[in-house]
This record gives C-alpha cells, sequence and structure tokens, in this order.
C-alpha cells in the first residue's frame, strides 16, 4: 500500500466543539445521512444520544477503539447509521444553547485527543466544529482559537489560516489579533515565512505546481506611495521582490478594496491578507455556509467550519450543515495529495 493510500484507509477525527451549540447536532446529522470514508466523532456520547434523538434521527453510536476496522464508506444505507464515538465525558449537562463553562476543559480535550492521533498516525485528519473562546478562557483555560491551540500543540513555529470556498482561497499574515497590533506583527521575518508555508501547502496539499497568488497591501491604496503608510514600501514589496526573483508568481502589494473584484481576482490561485478582517469578510459574502477554515503548515491536516457555535440554532434541523461536509470534503482530498 503507497503512503496516500494507508492514509486515506485511516479515520478521520471529528470534533464536536461547544457542547450547547450546534456542533453536536451537525455531528449527528452528518453520521446519519452517511459519510465516504471512515470518520470518528470526539465528544460526549449521551450528549450525541440526547441530540439525534432531539432532532429524530435513528443513528447507533458505537464507542470508537483504536483497534477497529471501520467500514471504508457509509452511503446512508446501514439501519440505523452507525456513529462512531471518541468518549469525551462533560463535566456538566447542557441543554441547546445554553452553555456551560464547566465542560472548557472537555472541549479542549477533544482538541488534544484529536491532534495527538493525527501526530501518532491514528487518524487521517482532524476537522473541527466550533467552540466558544470566551467560554473556554472562563473555565481557566488560555485559548485564542482552534488555529493557535494546534500550533501550539504541535510544536510548529508558525501556522497559515486560509478559508477556501469553491471560487476563492484567502490566507492571512495575522490571524485574531487587536487591530491596533496588526501593523507591529507584519515583519519581513513573518511575512516571509507565511509565504513559505503558503507556496508549499498549496502545491503539496491542492496540487497546484506554479501557484499565483495575490498580495494585499496593509494601508488604503497600498500606502499610496508612502504618503498613507510605509509598510508596503519597507516591508511588503521587499519580500515579494525576493520571492519574484526566484521565479514565484506573487502579485502585489495590491489594494485591498479593488483585489477582490473579478477581473483582478481572474486566475488567482489565492490571496493573501494581511489581517483578518481584510480578507474573511469577502470571502464569508461570497461563500458562507460552503466555506473551510484550513490551518497551513501544521504537520497534519486541520480544517474547521467557516461558522460559529449559533446557540439560537441548537438543537433544531436549522442549522446548515454546507460548511461541515465542506471541511469533511475538503480534509479528504488534502490527504489524497498528501
Amino acid at each position: 500500500m503507497t503512503a496516500s493510500g494507508a492514509q486515506a484507509s485511516r479515520p478521520l477525527i471529528i470534533t464536536s466543539g461547544e457542547p450547547a451549540g450546534v456542533g453536536p447536532d451537525l455531528c449527528v446529522r452528518l453520521a446519519a445521512g452517511g459519510l465516504s470514508a471512515p470518520a470518528v466523532f470526539a465528544g460526549d456520547p449521551d450528549l450525541l444520544k440526547s441530540r439525534a434523538a432531539g432532532l429524530g434521527l435513528d443513528i447507533e453510536l458505537v464507542e470508537y477503539r483504536d483497534d477497529m476496522s471501520l467500514p471504508a464508506a457509509d452511503g446512508g444505507n446501514a439501519a440505523p447509521p452507525q456513529m462512531f464515538v471518541l468518549p469525551v465525558p462533560l463535566a456538566d449537562t447542557v441543554a441547546p444553547g445554553q452553555p456551560s463553562a464547566a465542560n472548557g476543559a472537555a472541549v479542549v480535550s477533544m482538541l488534544q485527543q484529536a491532534a495527538q492521533g493525527c501526530l501518532d498516525g491514528r487518524f487521517r485528519a482532524v476537522v473541527t466544529a466550533p467552540v466558544n473562546k470566551a467560554l473556554i478562557n472562563e473555565a481557566g483555560i488560555a485559548f485564542s482559537g482552534h488555529t493557535e491551540f494546534f500550533q501550539d500543540y504541535a510544536g510548529v513555529p508558525l501556522v497559515v489560516m486560509m478559508l477556501a470556498s469553491a471560487d476563492l482561497r484567502v490566507a492571512l499574515v495575522t490571524t485574531h489579533l487587536p487591530l491596533r497590533h496588526v501593523a507591529d506583527a507584519i515583519t519581513e521575518a513573518r511575512l516571509r515565512s507565511i509565504i513559505e508555508i503558503l507556496l508549499h501547502d498549496l502545491r503539496s496539499r491542492f496540487g497546484l505546481a506554479s501557484p499565483r497568488i495575490l498580495v494585499a497591501g496593509l494601508n488604503p491604496h497600498a500606502g499610496e506611495n508612502g504618503y498613507l503608510g510605509r509598510e508596503e514600501i519597507d516591508i511588503i514589496t521587499p519580500v515579494l521582490d525576493s520571492f519574484r526573483a526566484a521565479g514565484h508568481a506573487l502579485i502585489g502589494p495590491l489594494p485591498a478594496d479593488t483585489l477582490f473584484t473579478p477581473k483582478v481576482l481572474k486566475g488567482a490561485d489565492a490571496v493573501l491578507a494581511m489581517y483578518h478582517d481584510q480578507g474573511l469578510p469577502v470571502l464569508k459574502y461570497q461563500g458562507f455556509g460552503a466555506a473551510a477554515n484550513i490551518t497551513l503548515g501544521l504537520p497534519f491536516v486541520r480544517t474547521s467550519v467557516d461558522h460559529g457555535t449559533a446557540y439560537d440554532l441548537a438543537g433544531t434541523m436549522n442549522a446548515d450543515l454546507g460548511s461541515l461536509q465542506t471541511a469533511v470534503r475538503v480534509a479528504l482530498e488534502m490527504t489524497v495529495r498528501a
């Protein structure tokens, strides 16, 4: 069996996220509808069983063990469908839409077990349902987001957040930073490392031999030749020039207000934005509910949904399953290419 074939035979690990949010609902719905590859769901079995019953889903929960041989695929023909669960018990019972900080440690434990399983080679990739960062911090656990958590757990110096829809990929130089700290965080060293990771993973994970990347400027009008800021002149352009001299197709720095127009985007494989709210509002407007959040630069594949916990939709069939389905599909595609 080839390396890619061996990887494809291992199950995905899908974390069910914030217990009071829509994550558990989406997970049981995904399992009930059938999967195209083996998958294990991390979460509290009693919670998942309760959510499935509340949604009227007939599903059999099976406790997952490492020595299990999971079916290669389940097209929804099993009666009832099976959901393989890696048990992570909650400290406190929850009702849909009513979160408890007491469960913060269990939410983080799901992520730890998923990451360790990927590092050990037991899982093919990790797909994450949404969590509540504030609630985890309220539980006394420092947590700024999935992206930063997996970076720290894997012990890598830098990762890149990228969101991808069917028509657009947007990667970020900085992620969850207050706006007043963004400019100071954009250094030549960081920008160079971010671009190296982005180029590497676009080639190795997405099969793009010579990716074409549009790079946004930091300031309005990309600095207006220094009149609206010098970051483009002093930092961004010199880094891009060095990559261009090595034969890479990096275009920019471009004014962000016109970069996302169809004419400019034509032929681009990805956009590199300088900060979170420079690039992601455009992608989410264009493809919300059908996009995946991807962490590049990890020693394993990690994807996630593009939305939050949606407490108001928890316990109902009203949450859109599309983003979780996209995150699973993208994870499978990325691991096939690895």
